[in-house]
């Protein structure tokens, strides 16, 4: 990779991933020339797919290209773990004001751990930002979740939610 790409990182749980992560990935992969998905393992969560899971759908879901890789991270923040692949930014999805205000805070703590490191936030499309992978969970279950969840994931991910609930 040329040393002036712009190289960014998207983190995430990614559990499971929903249409707001792929339309952030997609805008991502349309800023930046290499962005990496970032899965993100906080001991203090309770996951419903485990890493090699979460890794596996992600890598069914998207297309291979040159530009794009998929990894996780633990035990780091994540602006030293955007330094150590060599990311100069941060892509963070804003859905409401109090992602905002969260995104805001962690930003300003970010650039002082590590200046060079800038934070690019999105704004998805109202009918993505509505959706959640917490939302995804609270509506599986009750009869004909199947049809409301198929909206708000890929795929492949709905496929991975049938097989499994």
């Amino acid at each position: 990779m040329a040393l002036n790409q712009r190289k960014a990182v998207y983190a995430g749980s990614f559990d499971p991933l929903t249409n707001g992560h792929l339309w952030m990935i997609e805008q991502g992969l349309s800023l930046f020339d290499h962005l990496t998905i970032a899965i993100g393992i906080n001991p203090e969560k309770n996951y419903t797919y485990d890493i090699e899971d979460r890794l596996n759908i992600l890598k069914k879901t998207l297309p291979e290209s040159d530009n794009l890789n998929i990894a996780y991270f633990e035990n780091l923040y994540l602006v030293d773990y955007a330094t150590e692949i060599g990311a100069s930014y941060i892509l963070r999805g804003i859905r409401s004001a109090n992602d905002y205000e969260f995104e805001r805070g962690m930003r300003h703590t970010n650039s002082q751990l590590k200046k060079d490191i800038t934070t690019v936030f999105l704004m998805p499309p109202r009918d993505l930002a509505e959706v959640s992978s917490s939302m995804v969970k609270d509506l599986i279950g009750p009869e004909g979740w199947e049809e409301h969840v198929a909206k708000m994931v890929p795929a492949p991910v709905f496929e991975e939610l049938k097989a499994k609930y």
